[in-house]
C-alpha cells in the first residue's frame, strides 16, 4: 500500500461508511487510484464459462452498483468485474444508516436493499464501457415488485447486450423474501426465464447464479440440481451471511448481510460442498472473506475456478488486488502447479 492510499483510507475511516464508499467511487473517477492493469502469467490466464480472463481475481457486485467506474476498475488489477445489482426501476433502498464497518472483525454489515439508479441508466453506462476487459451485471428485483422473476428478465433484456456475463442474485438478505427464490421450484422457473431471454440476445453470454452461505445440505442439493438441469454456467459461492458468530464490534447486532473476514470459513465450506456435488460439471467462483493470496489460494483448492473480492478493499485498498494476484501466482509456482486449473479442488475434502 502506497502513502497516498494509506492517507486516503485513514481519511475515509473518519467518515460515515456510505459516504466513504461514495468518495472512493469519485476517487476512481478522478484517476486517483492508479495501476498498470491486471497482473497475469501463463499460470493465471484461464477460462471460466467461455470467458478468457487474464487472472482469476475479480471484483464482486456491490461496489460499483451503478456502473460508474468500469474503466478505472478494469485498470485496478482485476481479471474481471461485476457491476450492480441492477433492478428494473430505480430505488433508494433501505433507510440509512445501512452500512457499518466492523473494524475489530475486519468486516462490514450492510442492508442496502438493492439501491441503484435503475437498469436504463446502468445500461446506458454499460453501452459506453471499454471494449476490452470482462464485465458482468448482477441482476436484481425491485422490492415492491409482484413478479420478481420477471424483473430479472427485464434487467437482462436491457443490460445483457453490453456485458460479458450476468449473475442471477437470489441470495441478498436485504430484500424481503428474496432468498425464497433459492428453493427448487421457484429457482427452476426463474432460471428458465433468464435462460430463455439470454438465448434471444444478439450475443451469447454465460449466466451465473449467486447463492447464500446460510444453506442447509438439502438447500445445496436442490440448487445443484437446478444448476445442472438448467445448464447454469457458473455458481458464485457465496453472498453475505445473516449469522453473527464470534463478532467483537459494537455493530455486531445490526441487521443485514455480514461480509469480510468472519465469512471466510463458512463460505469456503459451502463452496466445497457445491464442488463435491457438482464434480466439475459447473465451475465455481469463490467469494467471502478473501484478503490475502493464501486465502484466494484456499478457495481455489476448495473448488473455485476464480474468486471475487469486495470488503477487504475497505481495509487494504486497491493495491491489494495485484498483491493477491502476484501472491497467488507465487503459491502456484511454489507448489509445482503449471496452471491454476491443476489446483482446483485439491483440498476440497478438508472443508467437507
Amino acid at each position: 500500500m502506497n502513502l497516498l492510499e494509506k492517507i486516503g483510507l485513514s481519511a475515509m475511516f473518519k467518515l460515515d461508511p456510505e459516504l466513504g464508499h461514495s468518495l472512493a467511487v469519485k476517487a476512481l473517477n478522478m484517476g486517483l487510484v492508479t495501476s498498470k492493469g491486471p497482473y497475469t502469467s501463463d499460470r493465471l490466464k484461464t477460462t471460466i464459462a467461455g470467458l478468457d480472463i487474464p487472472n482469476p481475481v475479480g471484483l464482486a457486485a456491490g461496489f460499483d452498483k451503478n456502473a460508474q467506474v468500469i474503466s478505472p476498475l478494469l485498470k485496478a488489477g482485476f481479471g474481471f468485474i461485476e457491476v450492480g445489482a441492477a433492478t428494473p426501476k430505480p430505488q433508494d433502498g433501505n433507510p440509512k444508516p445501512r452500512l457499518f464497518r466492523l473494524v475489530e472483525d475486519q468486516a462490514s454489515i450492510n442492508r442496502f436493499g438493492f439501491n441503484n439508479e435503475g437498469m436504463r441508466i446502468i445500461a446506458n453506462r454499460l453501452s459506453q464501457r471499454p471494449k476490452t476487459g470482462i464485465v458482468g451485471i448482477n441482476l436484481g428485483a425491485n422490492k415492491t415488485s409482484s413478479h420478481r422473476a420477471i424483473d430479472y428478465v427485464k434487467v437482462l433484456e436491457t443490460c445483457g447486450p453490453y456485458v460479458d456475463f450476468a449473475t442471477i442474485n437470489v441470495s441478498s438478505p436485504n430484500t424481503e423474501k428474496l432468498r425464497d427464490l433459492q428453493g427448487r421450484s421457484a429457482l427452476t422457473a426463474l432460471v428458465a426465464g433468464v435462460m430463455e431471454t439470454r438465448d434471444q440476445l444478439d450475443h451469447h453470454i454465460p449466466i451465473f447464479l449467486k447463492v447464500a452461505p446460510d444453506l442447509t445440505p438439502t438447500d445445496i442439493e436442490d440448487i445443484c440440481y437446478v444448476a445442472r438441469m438448467s445448464r447454469i454456467d457458473a455458481v458464485i459461492a457465496t453472498n453475505t451471511t445473516i449469522t453473527r458468530d464470534g463478532l467483537q464490534s459494537e455493530h455486531a447486532h445490526e441487521t443485514g448481510g455480514l461480509a469480510g473476514a468472519p465469512l471466510f470459513d463458512m463460505s469456503t465450506r459451502v463452496l466445497a460442498q457445491f464442488s463435491n456435488l457438482l464434480q466439475d460439471e459447473v465451475p465455481l467462483i469463490g467469494v467471502g472473506g478473501i484478503s490475502t493470496a493464501e486465502q484466494a489460494y484456499a478457495k481455489i483448492k476448495a473448488g473455485a475456478s476464480a474468486v471475487q473480492l469486495y470488503t477487504a478493499l475497505v481495509y487494504g485498498g486497491f493495491s491489494m488486488v495485484n498483491d493477491i494476484t502476484r501472491g497467488l501466482d507465487r503459491l502456484l509456482e511454489q507448489d509445482g502447479y503449471a496452471h491454476i486449473s491443476d489446483a482446483i479442488g485439491v483440498d476440497r475434502d478438508t472443508y467437507l
